[in-house]
């Protein structure tokens, strides 16, 4: 079956160097990201719901995730991603945060995937109330489909004050031209790519215009879906993992995004507690500096 990020952590619990935290202590620096046009921080790494949250009404896998969403509020985690494609991810999440009482806490970022104008209104209404807000943080209109039609109804939404910022996303490299070209001829707050120590592709222009143009960047599938584990086997961090607070390989994977100072959210997808507090304590730390980078794409021979 391959490894998983289970089989790490279960080796790394053995030998002493992870465990189940309680509260995350709050080591010198923490990373976290202005949101444009407003003085709020917001820890760099948050929490993907895409199939982890498609979990319907089953009452076990919704309490796991209700501790899930608790944790993650805890130890300082804010932006959550979602999308209406994920199933009942927008319904789970909106229903147990707020039974936690936790709904407005958080940054919420969803996306409309639909061609025409009605349809696409219909889809971003019908997210406002499975998610259960009046307002929310982010759309993104997703894989660019029908992104000139959906781009006016989020333009309109921002200007009647239901949704602060607009972004736009796509799954898949071969898109990445495409993107580039959308950030430079329309104003978007945000872009959505997958970015990870295996899938660096973007390095080569799409971030020098999402930078140069203000554009923050949230990383997708920051595990390769969970291909970055299973590429690693059996190995022991190397030596030099401690120099960065790295406890388990996922700090390490996540550590690689956030030092490049382009990319500014890390999105892992979790149901799991464990995985939660492992992965932001990625958030806090020393972060590699450019020319170290380099000991990082090493470990996959890139």
């Amino acid at each position: 079956m391959g490894h998983t990020r289970r089989n790490f952590l279960k080796t790394a619990i053995v030998m002493g160097v992870a465990s189940h935290l309680p509260a995350i202590a709050a080591p010198s620096p923490v990373h976290e990201v202005v949101l444009p046009g407003t003085k709020e921080s917001v820890l760099r790494v948050g929490l993907g719901t895409f199939r982890v949250f498609d979990v319907g009404n089953d009452a076990n896998k919704r309490t796991e995730l209700k501790k899930v969403l608790k944790a993650f509020h805890a130890a300082g985690g804010r932006l959550i991603d979602t999308s209406p494609m994920y199933g009942s991810a927008e319904k789970v999440l909106g229903e147990l945060s707020t039974e936690l009482g936790l709904n407005d806490k958080f940054v919420v970022a969803t996306k409309v995937w639909t061609h025409g104008a009605k349809e696409g209104r219909q889809q971003i209404d019908a997210s406002f109330k499975l998610i259960k807000r009046q307002k929310l943080d982010l759309f993104q209109i997703h894989n660019l489909m029908d992104w000139q039609t959906q781009l006016k109804t989020l333009r309109k939404l921002r200007d009647e004050g239901k949704i602060k910022y607009i972004g736009i996303t796509h799954y898949m490299p071969s898109a990445f031209a495409e993107l580039a070209q959308v950030l430079k001829t329309e104003k978007m707050d945000f872009l959505q790519i997958p970015y990870s120590l295996q899938e660096t592709s973007a390095e080569r222009e799409l971030l020098g215009v999402a930078a140069e143009h203000d554009v923050k960047v949230i990383a997708n599938e920051p595990f390769g879906q969970g291909e970055l584990f299973r590429r690693m086997g059996d190995q022991k961090l190397p030596p030099w993992a401690k120099d960065y607070e790295i406890e388990t390989w996922a700090q390490l994977f996540l550590k690689f995004i956030l030092s490049e100072p382009r990319v500014h959210f890390a999105i892992p997808g979790t149901g799991r507690l464990r995985h939660v507090e492992d992965n932001l304590r990625a958030a806090r730390g020393p972060l590699p500096e450019a020319k170290d980078r380099a000991k990082f794409r090493a470990l996959l021979k890139i």
